[in-house]
């Protein structure tokens, strides 16, 4: 049954080209990620992904990145059972299938409100795993989030999406709601942003960043 989403903005749309990229990695015997849960939100969405026309050097990429964060992620969580985990700008990234942390972690899915939608029609539900449909540069948001235990914070390609300022913003936020913790996440060099702008796979977001 194919599911058909809401039209997304363009920035909110971006997404698909990094699900894509996991669903296109974890078809070969041997994936960097192997994420098959990407691969069946593909295969049942009404989405033109041909018209993405990634690349192989892009779908690598995404794959061995969202494979490091996977790992300093799952390492904090053996370290910390008892964590809260944040993904910031999660679009429909499946990280928590990936890493089935301990019923004692509390995981939030943070992305704008119609993504957060689209992950609770598209993904499993679990009773540690919450969404929040916002826009990370709100400063309320947090409201939902418990404070008072360690914290790992994830932003898997959002970056590049921000200003310094609302970075600085975030990030003083996060830092004063949680006692400790880690903020992982893949930053930009310049060339690394001419490359989105240039290269024919990520065209989709070039007047993103």
């Amino acid at each position: 049954m194919s599911v058909t989403l809401p039209a997304f903005t363009p920035l909110e749309d971006s997404l698909f080209l990094t699900l894509y990229a996991r669903a296109l990695d974890s078809r070969p015997p041997h994936p960097i990620l192997g994420d098959a849960t990407a691969d069946q939100i593909v295969r049942t969405t009404d989405y033109d992904y041909d018209n993405l026309r990634i690349e192989t050097n892009l779908i690598l990429s995404v794959a061995l990145r969202a494979r490091k964060l996977d790992q300093v992620t799952s390492a904090f969580l053996a370290r910390h059972p008892d964590a809260v985990g944040l993904d910031l700008g999660a679009g429909l990234d499946t990280r928590f299938e990936r890493l089935a942390p301990p019923a004692t972690v509390d995981w939030y899915d943070v992305d704008f409100p119609a993504v957060a939608a689209a992950r609770q029609r598209l993904i499993p539900e679990h009773a540690n795993a919450h969404v929040i449909g916002a826009d990370v540069r709100d400063p309320d948001w947090l409201d939902a989030v418990p404070t008072g235990r360690p914290a790992i914070i994830v932003a898997d390609g959002m970056m590049a999406f921000l200003s310094q300022d609302e970075l600085v913003s975030l990030w003083n936020r996060l830092v004063s709601h949680f006692p400790s913790g880690e903020i992982v996440f893949n930053s930009y060099t310049r060339f690394a942003i001419w490359i989105v702008q240039h290269a024919r796979g990520t065209k989709s977001v070039a007047d993103l960043v």
